[in-house]
């Protein structure tokens, strides 16, 4: 399309030449009919010898390209642009005769399933749902409208999505949860007989797991975003717009309000309760509840500006050590001397 079209499309304004866009590129790799961004100042630096066509840009950079989409908000506005753009998945549809689908499942007009995908009885799916070769659907789940499910998902029994859902390769949601109990030298299983339940817009990242609930449901609230490998125990609730980045762990029956990120590897104890917008550092470990508009890091976690002054402090030790041990022998010193010396300074 051309870049005002596009500008137009973004509610952007076009400065400088007007020409033909057809895909997307970073600003090093960018070719003449191609569009690129920038939002981070530190690579400022390619935009003089950038090939790009055109830049979506901030005002203040607006003079530094020829051709340039004036944005409020760069980084957003070519999220927005590559989406236009993108080349989709899916390239069948319909129902591939080679998928099975139980008798007493139910499926809408517009599904599309990819060869050899098991939909299992009283199972349904919305309209413009995509299943992808290999998942499961186990039986009476509910998938919303819209969702995308890429190779080998697998939804165990009773789990309900919402619309417009994307669960990337290997996501396993409505697997049995961690419980056992004790007894003598062994362990009994606990049967886990909730379900699942996540919300509208939410995506979860290849690999990841969701655990049915013991009892109740283990919910996934509307919006959020889950990143690969991220393990959710059972009966755990994450509220609205959250997000989990990669290798997070949380154990059962732990609560998270909404707008709370968890950033790479933190793990979360079971039975807690982490407000709405709290922050939680990489490789975290949160045994204590948060409360709302906290923000920690650390192992045991620790509010932020109490951990950088920690970590500041943690090339020091050695040097403080180091003195330490020399202020502890003068005081020896000081102190033997002061007996020998005798004088009241010294009487019991």
């Amino acid at each position: 399309m051309k870049a005002s079209d596009l500008a137009a499309q973004l509610g952007a304004k076009l400065h400088g030449e007007d020409l033909e866009i057809t895909g997307c590129n970073t600003l090093e790799e960018a070719g003449p009919n191609e569009v690129s961004f920038l939002a981070n100042p530190k690579y400022t630096k390619h935009l003089a010898s950038t090939k790009a066509g055109a830049v979506i840009i901030d005002r203040e950079h607006a003079d530094h390209h020829r051709t340039c989409l004036i944005s409020e908000s760069p980084y957003l506005d070519f999220a927005k642009t590559v989406r236009l753009f993108a080349e989709p998945e899916a390239t069948l549809s319909g129902v591939s005769r080679s998928a099975f689908i139980h008798e007493q499942a139910s499926l809408a007009d517009g599904v599309t399933i990819y060869p050899h995908v098991t939909v299992s009885a009283g199972a349904r799916i919305e309209p413009g749902s995509v299943l992808f070769s290999g998942v499961y659907v186990g039986e009476n789940c509910h998938i919303g409208p819209g969702c995308t499910l890429y190779p080998n998902v697998c939804l165990m029994s009773k789990t309900v999505l919402g619309r417009n859902c994307i669960l990337h390769a290997g996501v396993v949601v409505g697997s049995d949860g961690f419980g056992f109990a004790q007894q003598g030298a062994g362990l009994e299983k606990i049967p886990q007989i909730g379900r699942v339940v996540i919300g509208d817009d939410v995506e979860i990242g290849a690999n990841s797991t969701i655990d049915r609930a013991a009892l109740g449901e283990t919910r996934i609230g509307s919006g959020t975003k889950i990143d690969n490998l991220v393990q959710i125990g059972h009966n755990v609730h994450i509220g609205e717009n959250s997000i989990l980045v990669a290798q997070v762990g949380i154990a059962g029956s732990s609560r998270l309000g909404k707008n709370v990120i968890l950033a790479g590897q933190v793990g979360v104890a079971g039975h807690l309760e982490i407000g709405d917008n709290c922050r939680v550092g990489a490789q975290s470990g949160i045994s204590k509840s948060l409360k709302p508009n906290t923000d920690v890091t650390g192992s045991p976690a620790l509010e932020q500006s109490t951990f950088l002054r920690v970590v500041a402090l943690l090339p020091k030790l050695p040097d403080i050590y180091k003195r330490l041990k020399k202020v502890e022998a003068a005081v020896a010193t000081l102190t033997r001397g002061g007996k020998g010396q005798g004088g009241p300074e010294n009487e019991p």
